[in-house]
This record gives structure tokens, sequence and C-alpha cells, in this order.
């Protein structure tokens, strides 16, 4: 990152993940000559993934980190620069902005698009970390198919887990729903879509503390809040964690517009945050699909965004 000591650059993408990747490829096709800073986890949440196999173009699905390299591999062949590094401070007060990188380099932007993306919350189980991607999953839009005729179960209470294990009854053959209290957080219409499917059944007051197998998931034990009891789930091949994401915006508090959770709101049908060229796309500001399509689709129109604003500037 040296070599940008005190540069001033067209465009500067905050985050690597597939949102990232597209805006840096459409921003080289328009000669921007984009900056990409890849942040603690380059490539992004696809980088924990195994098989990719709803993504367009790749009719036999791939590992998550190649397609993130095919990715980074098409935005350098336009002009695209990615380097590994973690912004920790930008200064909105003059422009161009000035970004801090590592906590030595700083560098300078007319334009910054935001990529930086979520993070799932997870059970914090050292089993769980070993088996994510063979087994263990955050997302059942991603692994569902996975699971065709199994026994699955997915954690949580909200929205969000009844829509996983709803849609995870199209393939499951079981879903069982734990979760830490007697009663449902979800909205009455998701609850009543999850008590409704013959598929889904609800272990309350539970929480699970062990997941098994090696290399593959192929149980998990479950202790009983109340009475402390341990229950062996041996025929459970998939565990999908669905307490919730957290977007990775803790940078820009109190400088850009965020709903309660922390996803940066943009205006309405585009990109643009609510201080000139300065744009988000991806999952830091999508609370709703969070699939990679979705994000790399959004990197698209934050680049074009930018060069727009760019060119009127």
């Amino acid at each position: 990152m040296e070599e940008y000591q005190g540069e001033t650059l067209d465009v500067v993408i905050v985050g690597s993940g597939p949102a990232g990747l597209t805006a840096a490829l459409y921003a080289a096709r328009a000669d921007l000559k984009p900056l990409v800073i890849e942040g603690p986890e380059p490539g992004g949440q696809l980088m924990q993934t195994t098989d990719v196999e709803n993504y367009p173009g790749y009719p036999e699905g791939v590992l998550g980190p190649k397609m993130m390299e095919d990715f980074r591999e098409q935005a350098r062949r336009f002009g695209a620069d990615c380097k590994y590094g973690f912004v920790t401070d930008i200064d909105f007060d003059s422009h161009p902005y000035k970004l801090t990188v590592d906590e030595k380099t700083e560098l300078f932007a007319k334009a910054i698009i935001i990529s930086t993306g979520a993070s799932a919350k997870w059970l914090n189980l050292p089993s769980e970390t070993r088996l994510k991607g063979k087994g263990v999953s955050a997302c059942a839009t991603c692994d569902g198919a996975f699971f065709r005729e199994q026994h699955v179960v997915v954690v949580g209470g909200g929205d969000t887990a009844m829509e996983e294990a709803t849609f995870l009854t199209k393939f499951a053959s079981k879903v069982s729903v734990i979760h830490r209290r007697d009663e449902l957080r979800a909205s009455k219409a998701m609850q009543n879509r999850a008590f409704e499917n013959p598929k889904i059944d609800f272990v309350w007051d539970s929480e699970v503390v062990d997941v098994h197998g090696d290399p593959v998931m192929t149980g998990l034990t479950v202790r009983n809040l109340i009475t402390g009891k341990e229950t062996l789930m041996d025929d459970v091949t998939g565990l999908f964690v669905a307490i919730g994401h957290k977007p990775n915006t803790d940078l820009f508090k109190g400088v850009l517009t965020m709903d309660d959770v922390g996803y940066i709101q943009t205006k309405e049908h585009s990109t643009h945050t609510d201080l000139p060229g300065v744009f988000a796309c991806g999952d830091a500001m999508d609370a709703t699909y969070r699939q990679a399509v979705t994000a790399a689709g959004s990197g698209c129109k934050a680049a074009i965004d930018a060069e727009r604003w760019l060119a009127e500037a």
C-alpha cells in the first residue's frame, strides 16, 4: 500500500467480495483505475463457502474461493489494483476524502465505493467453525439444495429463522427449529407459516452445544436450558444458523445514514449515500437478499453511479 501514500485516486473501493470486485471491474472498464482495499477477509464470505451452485455462468458449480479469484482476475485484467489492507479511518470532512489504511498509509479518493459486506452471527462453537461449509451454514438459499431428503436444524426464532426453515422444507425431509426461548420472536404471519408446515418441528428452551462429524457434519448435541439435559441428534446432517447478520459498517457510524442494525441507507433506485461521491453496495446496504449475484449487481450499479458522478462533478 505504501506506493499509494499521498496519492489522489478517482475511485477507491473498500471491500473485496462480489460487490466490490464487480464494482472494480466496471470502474476499471470506465478507465477510472480503481484501487480495491481488500479488508480483513479478501473475497468476503464466499471464501468460507465450498460449493457455489446458484451463480450464473458456472453450470457445474464452483468453489467459493475459486469464484472470487475469477472475479479478482477479471477486474485486474482491465486495470483494477487489488491490495491487501484494512481501512482504519476515513476523513469525510473535506474532498477528496482521506483514507488511512492499516493506521499508517494515507491516500485520497474523489469517490468511494463501500462494499464491506456483512458477517453472519454464529454460535461461537469450535466444532461449528470447523464444519462451516461441511454441513454448517448461515444461508439456506445458498446451501439448502445440498440437503435433499435429509434432517436439518435451524437455530433462531426470528423472521429470518422462520424464512430459512420454511425454505428448507423444499429439500429436507425434516426441519427442526431450535430456539432458546419458549416462544418465537418472528412476526405472527411467519410463525403461522412455520407452525402449519408439517415438515417443521420445534425444540424449545434449548441450545446447540456441540456439532459432530469429521470431515462432514453427522449430528449435534442439544442442551435444554431449563433441565440441563443434553440430547444427541445423530440423524442431523445440516445446521443452519439464523440468528442474524451484522453489516461491517462500524467505520461509517455517525457519518452515513443507517438503519437500526447498521445497514447503510442509499437513495432510492441508486447506490448514492447521503454524502457526495460516496456509494454503497452489496451486503453493507442489503438487508433483504444477501446473495452473491445481487451483491455483484449492486456493485455494477455503484461503479456506474460513481462514473457518472465523477463526470458531472
